[in-house]
């Protein structure tokens, strides 16, 4: 394929997350505030942001087999349809039944993540990955930035307007996407044999130490930390900052633009400066030292110095981890080993708000945040072991059958 072609069909799939990411933040930081008036505690809180992640992590093995055997293209359509039903139950919600429903109906269209991510595996040369995962994720970024501010103002409207507009974007997103998105050039739905997913999942564990595997574990470990500090973030700012649904969307646009100036123009001369590997590890220390400071700023202004350092964090791990996992994957299992890697972050994703809810609601505001810090501190100890692969680790792997 050309890099013509390629470009092209990153800058549709660009498109495509961005509309989704948009709608999916116009109403994540509404939650919250949401589910308290509908009689939730702050560990109930954490258990509708963690029933996105139970979905996700049920559906995503299966939507990356799905893909690996029937192409990528009608996956991604599936899972950005399912958002849009998902933000008009959000809009239509007037019970916490309701908003479970919609976040277990957004959890499985968030499934094809793993999808997404090997479309781009398809699609650009191994040494490109991260950096095309990068811009991938400045799109989503540039979700984040927007779509908080358009939800706060949509609130103000009616609480049901930020659902019922997410949802329209998303049904015009559905046929723009299906309309210009073709299906990625790939030779992976071949005879090649796969293992299947329980397979998978065991060699997980069975073989922690495995290339792939390793950087997996570091994804999740860091996705856990990522995502307690994310179950309480509003209720810490809301608490200890005087936050309103009215102003929460300004600290996301913050964090979402930083994080796009991040994953659009730094991350690549970063990559080809340092190599994907120590790049994640400099992001897992960012991280670490945003977590391990959060509770400690008594002004806003202090504070938006500590949160800077996690959007930081996360632009250098998470596309250099997924890359990574790309590059390590055996032939014909790029989009299953990918899904397993979100099935893993999608644990973290449940795990983590639930019990970042109990220690913020029994224990002090600020131990969740140091909790998360000592995670952090786990994902850069296991990063310590990881060997870089620019695509051949892929190969090999397939040479010499299955590492597990």
């Amino acid at each position: 394929m050309t890099a013509r072609g390629t470009l092209a069909r990153l800058g549709v799939l660009m498109g495509a997350v961005f509309i989704d990411m948009l709608g999916f933040l116009m109403v994540l930081p509404l939650l919250p505030f949401y589910a308290e008036r509908m009689g939730a505690d702050a560990f109930m809180v954490g258990i509708l942001i963690s029933v996105f992640a139970f979905a996700q992590l049920v559906s995503a093995p299966l939507w990356g087999r799905v893909s690996d055997r029937f192409g990528r293209r009608p996956v991604i359509l599936a899972g950005l349809a399912l958002s849009a039903v998902a933000f008009l139950l959000f809009g239509l919600a007037q019970s916490l039944l309701v908003l479970v429903l919609s976040r277990l109906v957004q959890g499985a269209g968030g499934g094809i993540n793993g999808v997404i991510q090997a479309y781009v595996s398809d699609t650009v040369p191994a040494g490109d990955r991260a950096k095309a995962l990068g811009w991938l994720t400045a799109a989503t970024s540039a979700g984040v930035m927007l779509g908080p501010v358009l939800g706060s103002f949509a609130a103000t409207i009616s609480p049901e307007a930020p659902g019922l507009i997410a949802a329209s974007l998303c049904v015009v997103n559905v046929l723009f996407a299906s309309w210009l998105l073709p299906e990625s050039s790939t030779g992976e739905r071949s005879t090649a044999p796969r293992q299947s997913i329980r397979k998978a999942i065991d060699a997980l564990f069975r073989n922690p130490g495995t290339p792939a595997h390793l950087v997996i574990w570091v994804y999740a470990v860091g996705m856990m930390a990522f995502m307690a500090m994310n179950g309480v973030l509003a209720l810490y700012l809301e608490r200890q900052f005087h936050v309103t649904e009215a102003t929460i969307g300004y600290f996301y646009t913050y964090v979402g633009v930083i994080s796009l100036v991040m994953r659009a123009l730094l991350l690549s001369p970063l990559i080809n400066r340092f190599g994907e590997v120590p790049v994640l590890r400099l992001g897992a220390l960012a991280m670490f030292t945003g977590l391990l400071l959060f509770p400690t700023p008594n002004s806003l202004f202090s504070l938006a110095f500590v949160i800077a350092l996690m959007p930081i964090g996360t632009s250098m791990l998470f596309p250099a981890t997924t890359a990574q996992v790309a590059s390590h994957a055996r032939e014909g299992e790029v989009g299953q080993t990918l899904g397993l890697q979100q099935a893993m972050g999608g644990v973290s994703r449940m795990v983590g708000p639930i019990w970042a809810g109990a220690l913020f609601q029994h224990m002090g505001w600020g131990v969740p945040f140091y909790c998360a810090a000592a995670l952090m501190a786990l994902a850069a100890a296991i990063s310590i072991f990881l060997v870089a692969d620019d695509g051949v680790g892929r190969r090999v792997a397939t040479a010499e059958g299955p590492s597990a």
